[in-house]
């Protein structure tokens, strides 16, 4: 039997926008694609809290410009890695954040974090998932050989880029690319998909059977 995302969510109806965090590390190319999306309406909900690991990350300065609330974490002042991410959880309890979204986060969740959090976290991934998970997905496709790559949408789970998959798009590999080549393609297909997953769980579109996600685009 499937379940409605919506549903063990707990995500009340009537509400007109979402509460969205963000959690990036570096450049945050998809939080400003999620940002333009909330923007133009594209996204029915509100980001009300960025977070960062890195103090100079360029995601932080992209959400002050815009007047969302953002904070740097210093993983380094906390016991350990749950600890940390207590503080992160607390941080997005209190601003009552419904949908967590990863945005290059350069951090694997612990247990802890993802029980606060059950199916309510997103990531991005720069390859056709299940192939070529964590680090340098790109590096990883252009080493192997492969003719296609592309990028993933997905929830997180306790594992390395295993979650259920919920959007995936193909990015053609020329014999002429370069790590970075290819990667501009593929940001251009994330900063497109990322943010109409997004909408797609606000709206209450994804339906879940076992580890399969079913998207319900009418």
């Amino acid at each position: 039997m499937g379940l409605e995302v919506s549903y063990f969510l707990n995500v009340s109806e009537g509400v007109e926008t979402m509460r969205l965090a963000v959690l990036a590390s570096g450049y945050g190319s998809n939080l400003q694609a999620i940002i333009n999306g909330v923007k133009s309406g594209a996204i029915d909900g509100q980001v009300v809290v960025v977070i960062s690991d890195q103090e100079n990350a360029f995601a932080l300065k992209r959400a002050r410009e815009e007047g969302i609330e953002a904070l740097f974490l210093d993983p380094g002042v906390f016991a350990g890695r749950e600890a940390y991410e207590r503080e992160i959880v607390a941080k997005l309890q209190k601003q009552q954040v419904e949908l967590v979204v990863l945005a290059g986060f350069m951090r694997l969740l612990s247990p802890y974090f993802i029980k606060a959090f059950s199916g309510r976290i997103m990531n991005i991934h720069p390859s056709l998932l299940p192939a070529f998970p964590g680090l340098d997905g790109v590096k990883q496709a252009l080493a192997y050989g492969v003719k296609v790559s592309g990028c993933t949408v997905h929830f997180v789970d306790a594992g390395l880029d295993t979650g259920a998959v919920i959007l995936q798009e193909a990015v053609n590999v020329y014999d002429s690319d370069t790590e970075e080549t290819l990667q501009q393609r593929i940001h251009k297909v994330e900063h497109r998909l990322y943010p109409r997953a997004v909408q797609l769980f606000i709206k209450g579109k994804l339906h879940l059977e076992g580890r399969r996600c079913l998207v319900n685009e009418s």
